[in-house]
């Protein structure tokens, strides 16, 4: 099976993904990322910072998919403190198929695009939390 790029990237969104790769500061932010389905691009849904996973989950929508680039402090066992950035597929159970499949179809140009070796799916918002994470980076 071919692996179709349903949604075009845009330019403006390949800029704020590359600003956002090499901004300067020490907080947890995150930048959403949706799909137009009208336009079929990729497009800047919004930019948090100094934002929590479990936050996100009351700013993200339940009933439609989003890729989010996060990037969280974390301290490590040896006290080094790192921040490293995510690209995490949120993908709710109950949105429209057609929905499922743009976003499911443009994932891996999008993933391709941020260049992040943290590359996770969330079913549930309710997954989606600062916890989650610090065991997934962990391993």
């Amino acid at each position: 099976m071919s692996n179709v790029n349903v949604c075009e990237i845009d330019d403006s969104v390949k800029e704020a993904i590359k600003q956002f790769r090499f901004r300067k500061t020490e907080k947890n932010a995150a930048l959403i990322l949706k799909v137009d389905p009208q336009a079929q691009k990729i497009r800047i849904d919004d930019q948090l910072e100094d934002v929590s996973l479990d936050e996100l989950q009351e700013i993200l929508p339940g009933h439609q998919p989003r890729y989010l680039v996060y990037t969280c402090k974390m301290e490590h066992k040896d006290g080094r403190i790192s921040f490293p950035m995510c690209f995490i597929y949120v993908t709710p159970r109950d949105c429209q198929t057609n929905l499922q499949i743009m976003y499911a179809g443009t994932k891996l140009a999008v993933q391709k695009e941020v260049n992040l070796s943290h590359v996770y799916e969330v079913r549930e918002l309710d997954e989606l939390t600062d916890e989650w994470l610090m065991t997934k980076l962990q391993k």
